[in-house]
């Protein structure tokens, strides 16, 4: 059963510091990757958050708990899924999420702090509710690296959920050009690539954000 999208714009506004779920459910299924954030700034419809590295996150593993790049391409998006507990390897990623906008812009640091790439996560978007975001990752993606360079990602898997009837080939037209539209401000050397948030630091004091109890059964992936 299609999922029903949440209107952007018609849900919480949470405060710096607050703790909220980054959800990338499928369309045809609530399952899929779960990542606690903490709330840098929110205004309803513009929200940044920090996903340290060392975050326990709910990640998905096929059958014999193999990784979805483990197996054909043909049987990534067709083969049973089950939601496993793991790690945020790596140093952390900053996000920045506007509602209505088909994409999402990761800022990708070292674990020493330093910044590393942006990454565009195109993105269907589903609106938020009072756990957190929820947005349909679309496989295709553009990776930026820190002196502007850009290159596509995964249009391999992009294809392959379009044959699967994950995602509908207009939706995934609409994302191409949500894509095009990021890699423009990127060659311009405009926000967000024009270095906000590159030193980006978090505050020391607080935890790491947290899966709530129930979210994920207790199989831990390596």
């Amino acid at each position: 059963m299609t999922r029903t999208a949440t209107p952007p714009g018609g849900g919480p506004v949470w405060r710096p510091g607050d703790e909220l779920l980054y959800r990338l459910p499928r369309l045809d299924d609530p399952l899929g990757p779960v990542h606690p954030a903490r709330v840098i700034a929110d205004d309803g419809r513009e929200l940044v958050c920090w996903v340290p590295g060392g975050t326990e996150v709910v990640a998905m593993r096929l059958p014999g708990g193999r990784q979805q790049r483990d197996v054909p391409l043909g049987e990534r998006f067709t083969s049973p899924r089950t939601a496993v507990r793991s790690r945020w390897f790596g140093g952390g990623t900053l996000r920045l999420v506007l509602e209505e906008h088909w994409s999402s812009v990761w800022w990708f640091f070292e674990p020493d702090g330093a910044f590393r790439n942006w990454y565009v996560n195109l993105e269907i978007p589903l609106g938020r509710d009072a756990a957190g975001v929820l947005r349909v990752d679309g496989a295709l993606d553009v990776a930026v690296s820190a002196d502007g360079r850009w290159e596509w990602k995964d249009e391999d898997e992009a294809e392959a959920i379009v044959d699967a009837g994950l995602v509908s080939r207009e939706q995934m037209d609409r994302l191409r050009a949500e894509g095009e539209r990021m890699i423009a401000l990127a060659e311009a050397g405009r926000f967000p690539f024009d270095g906000t948030w590159c030193d980006f630091r978090p505050d020391p004091a607080w935890p790491v954000p947290s899966l709530p109890e129930g979210l994920a059964p207790d199989v831990v992936a390596n």
